[in-house]
């Protein structure tokens, strides 16, 4: 048998104020809320969430490991400008300017990337 992908899992200073950033970001809701853990989700039965978790340590270094977000139907930049009215900001990690993406940092410090529209995993 093979292992499935169960939570994405995000190191927060403040877990609700950064938890309610990425439901809104991602029209997700909150699915369950303690003391060290918030997970959110599309609904409790989804394939993946995500989980935030508590540290006292400052981010220091572009992360290792980043999420990749598909625009909606209004495009890429209006999703750009919609997340950064949010709390995000744009970072610069060595881009040229001539991406199909944009880099963001979510109100933390953790980079991700709106990209162009896509249909696949591959295109």
């Amino acid at each position: 048998m093979t292992v499935s992908l169960h939570h994405i899992v995000i190191d927060s200073h403040d877990l609700p104020a950064l938890a309610r950033f990425w439901t809104r970001v991602l029209d997700w809701k909150i699915l369950s809320e303690r003391e060290r853990e918030i997970v959110i989700g599309p609904d409790e039965n989804a394939p993946v969430g995500i989980c935030f978790m508590p540290v006292t340590d400052r981010k220091q270094v572009k992360n290792r490991l980043h999420l990749d977000l598909t625009p909606g139907p209004d495009g890429r930049e209006a999703e750009v400008e919609r997340i950064l009215a949010l709390g995000a900001r744009r970072v610069d990690v060595g881009q040229t300017g001539t991406e199909s993406w944009t880099v963001l940092a979510d109100p933390e410090g953790n980079e991700f990337c709106v990209l162009r529209p896509k249909t696949t995993l591959i295109a």
